[in-house]
């Protein structure tokens, strides 16, 4: 039975002192060599793909346990820790925070180049979890950050972040590959939040498919066939829908209605791939499959965990330097040993909950 827990924190400004984040890049490092050493790669992915457990990892790393930096400094430090061992333990991390988000598929065709695999399947990957979070899952969450890590065996999991600018809470979107059977029908591993909404349009929602299935033939329609439907229920709208007939402009409506009549997606996932649509014209078309088609999506919010996210202030207590750098240092000394063949050390660190059972 999955137990559901909120704790309202507040939001704090701030972001991790340079020399907390070289510690945390150091520790991570090591952290993953761990993980390498016990050939247990695929493990790591598992587990940052559960909430609570990267939610641990940052508290192990220095940084506040309520805070929405957590996700993106937590991401950075993995990301620069791993650095040039990518190429040896056949781990990759690409993405991140702002534009280093939406330069992911750049970055992994230059990774590709240097690494000799076909950038393709990843390009497409980061493309389709950024289009479902950010457009097929409509709750106010806009993405601002994309974490994307895969194994050269083609293993892989996502970790993103969207920011509602309305009242400045987080929400932090988990992907794990090897469950996704469908990117297109209940995809997550989990949706952490710190509170949950009255009104989500979900629409990869397993509830959502006859919606899915009636948007793709409209687009399929001839537009102005299209645009008649929605001047219809435009003029109509349920009170419990947070859109306005002025929210979505007919003219740009139409000009995307255009370009797939030309090339009509196949199925639900080539629609939210198609160029310029976005939210708001899977919005008119959910409208029109719910009140022409008696087809409506589901709204109810998909977020699956719950607590705040609040801000950098160095809470519950000050890192301690001295100890941080003795556990990066105990961490070295075991890896180095492993590889010699002497693992007393590592096997005393499996006793470890973050490592194992967090």
């Amino acid at each position: 039975m999955l137990k559901r827990e909120i704790a309202e924190l507040p939001l704090h400004s701030g972001k991790a002192p340079f020399w907390l984040f070289q510690r945390m890049k150091k520790l991570s490092r090591e952290i993953i060599l761990l993980f390498a050493v016990e050939n247990k790669i695929d493990e790591l992915l598992k587990k940052l793909s559960d909430p609570f457990w990267f939610q641990a990892l940052g508290c192990v790393l220095g940084f506040d346990w309520h805070s929405s930096g957590l996700t993106t400094t937590t991401g950075a430090a993995l990301k620069e820790g791993l650095g040039e061992l990518s190429h040896e333990i056949g781990l990759y991390i690409v993405g991140g925070k702002g534009k280093a988000g939406l330069n992911t598929p750049e970055e992994i065709k230059r990774l590709a180049e240097k690494e000799g695999f076909d950038p393709q399947k990843w390009i497409l990957v980061s493309r389709t979890v950024a289009r479902v979070d950010n457009n097929a899952i409509q709750d106010g969450y806009q993405l601002y950050h994309h974490l994307l890590i895969f194994t050269k065996e083609g293993n892989w999991c996502v970790i993103q972040q969207g920011m509602n600018e309305n009242n400045n809470f987080a929400r932090r979107y988990h992907w794990l590959g090897e469950e996704v059977k469908s990117f297109i029908e209940e995809p997550h591993k989990g949706i952490i939040t710190q509170k949950f909404e009255n009104y989500v349009i979900n629409l990869v929602a397993k509830e959502s498919k006859p919606a899915q299935e009636v948007i793709t033939q409209l687009m399929n329609e001839k537009p102005d066939k299209v645009l008649k439907l929605w001047n219809e229920v435009s003029l109509k709208l349920p009170s419990y829908h947070p859109i306005t007939p002025k929210e979505i402009r007919p003219e740009n409506l139409k000009t995307i209605l255009l370009k797939t009549y030309e090339a009509p997606p196949k199925d639900f996932q080539e629609v939210l791939l198609k160029e310029g649509v976005g939210s708001k014209t899977l919005r008119a078309l959910t409208l029109i499959s719910e009140l022409v088609y008696n087809t409506p999506a589901s709204i109810k919010d998909p977020a699956r965990f719950s607590f705040a996210h609040g801000g950098k202030d160095g809470h519950p207590y000050p890192v301690d330097r001295e100890n941080y750098d003795k556990t990066i240092e105990l961490l070295e000394k075991a890896i180095k040993n492993a590889k010699l063949g002497r693992r007393e050390e590592i096997e005393t660190l499996k006793k470890l909950s973050f490592y194992f059972k967090v």
